[in-house]
């Protein structure tokens, strides 16, 4: 019964390091560059475990509508999603941005009640309730460097919202597409086929090709992003599709959410981040509300 739960807490760890290396990624050719390079990377990696698993490059015997359901979850929630999520960071901010973010696990579990008839008990309602408060305490008692306040504060607010949005929906296409055979990783497949082409296309009409080819010559950058790819569009999405398999949406996207907990130490150790006290209760709770999710 908690299968589904112990795959989610594993996601979330996979997002630590993704969330790692692609800062440092991030921080050498920008967001944009990253996103691309990090589905083709993944597209790479997915398609190896693929073949070996089934023998065939791409999944077989996925029918017309699970093929379309994850089509459309990749290019909605990998491309569009993570485009909009991006954009928010300049306009608003991360601390902001992720807080919006947060509200993923909430528009999941409001979706998986009418599509796929998921009911909660109270416990889960208030470990959700708990995680969540918590990882919001998390986020926003951060310091940030800058006390300049966002000019573009209504439009960040607005493209954060449109990206959790597109989150949720991507998630819950994901798992209609998904059904109740299909591998894991073939699902990725599909989803990141999606989004490569969502971003080739937006790069091409952006003309933004001469930026992407310069940051694959950044060696540092590469390493980073691989680190970043092996545990995000490869192990990361995979993980989370799986997980969904065997609890509920709205329980595996707030165990997921544990990520902004978890990158705490690796903060410490790595980018000398220093942490408060609120940081470290407020981390505490979040773990007794994942806690009350397993029982």
């Amino acid at each position: 019964m908690i299968i589904g739960q112990l795959i989610s807490l594993g996601t979330a760890f996979f997002w630590t390091f993704t969330a790692i290396g692609f800062e440092g990624a991030g921080k050498r050719v920008g967001s944009l560059s990253v996103n691309i390079i990090r589905l083709v990377l993944g597209m790479i990696l997915l398609t190896l475990t693929v073949l070996i698993t089934t023998g065939s490059f791409f999944p077989v015997g996925v029918g017309q509508y699970g093929w379309n359901m994850l089509l459309i979850s990749g290019l909605v929630g990998l491309m569009i999603g993570d485009l909009f999520l991006f954009q928010a960071f300049v306009d608003l901010g991360a601390r902001l941005s992720l807080l919006i973010y947060c509200s993923v696990p909430i528009m999941t579990s409001v979706l998986g009640y009418f599509i796929f008839d998921e009911i909660f008990d109270y416990i889960t309602i208030l470990g959700i309730a708990i995680t969540l408060s918590a990882i919001s305490v998390v986020i926003l008692s951060r310091r940030t460097k800058s006390k300049k306040f966002e000019k573009h504060i209504l439009k960040g607010i607005i493209f954060a919202t449109i990206g959790a949005i597109a989150q949720s929906v991507g998630l819950v296409l994901s798992k209609l597409g998904m059904g109740e055979t299909l591998g894991a990783f073939e699902a990725t497949q599909i989803r990141v086929i999606a989004g490569l082409f969502g971003f080739i296309l937006y790069i091409t009409l952006r003309k933004k090709w001469k930026e992407i080819f310069s940051a694959v010559k950044d060696k540092v950058a590469m390493k980073y992003i691989l680190v970043g790819s092996i545990f995000g569009p490869f192990l990361g999405v995979a993980s989370s599709l799986l997980a969904m398999r065997y609890a509920n949406i709205g329980v595996t996207t707030t165990i997921a959410q544990l990520n902004v907990i978890l990158i705490i130490p690796f903060s410490v150790l790595i980018f000398k981040d220093k942490v408060n006290k609120i940081e470290i209760i407020a981390s505490i709770f979040a773990f007794i509300g994942v806690a009350l999710l397993f029982i």
